[in-house]
């Protein structure tokens, strides 16, 4: 019969851990529901939780390659996205930008809307989408 689970939430491991946390507080812009200094952070989203925890000594070399101060080009490696809906894709733009993280791109247009690139601190993939409104 498999197995049951009774929640699914998503998490970033990272060794710069104080810098993606003060990131996310600021981008979300709430602070973590739960906080365990340099050790883990839960914020909590709308429909998921979003947690971030540094890893263990003995694991942080599998982390470090995207956690290093390094070209968005060498970030842009990761198969999973954050992908967050925003009533208004503008300002989740100007949003990232005055928090320093502008989007290396332009706005791209799909069937299901508009959406843009941008990355955390880290090289986290971001994916901001605005649905296209009033098409059903």
């Amino acid at each position: 019969m498999g197995f049951q689970y009774t929640n699914a939430f998503v998490t970033i491991g990272s060794v710069n851990f104080e810098k993606l946390v003060n990131f996310y507080t600021k981008f979300l812009e709430q602070k973590p529901v739960i906080l365990i200094p340099n050790v883990y952070a839960e914020f909590h989203l709308v429909g998921m939780r979003l947690g971030i925890f540094k890893p263990k000594n003995t694991s942080e070399s599998e982390f470090e390659a995207m956690s290093n101060d390094k070209p968005l080009c060498v970030y842009a490696k990761s198969k999973i996205s954050l992908c967050l809906e925003v009533s208004n894709l503008e300002d989740a733009i100007a949003h990232l930008i005055a928090l320093g993280y502008p989007p290396p791109g332009a706005i791209s247009i799909a069937s299901h809307g508009r959406e843009i690139y941008a990355y955390d601190p880290d090289g986290n993939r971001l994916i901001l989408h605005q649905a296209v409104t009033g098409s059903h």
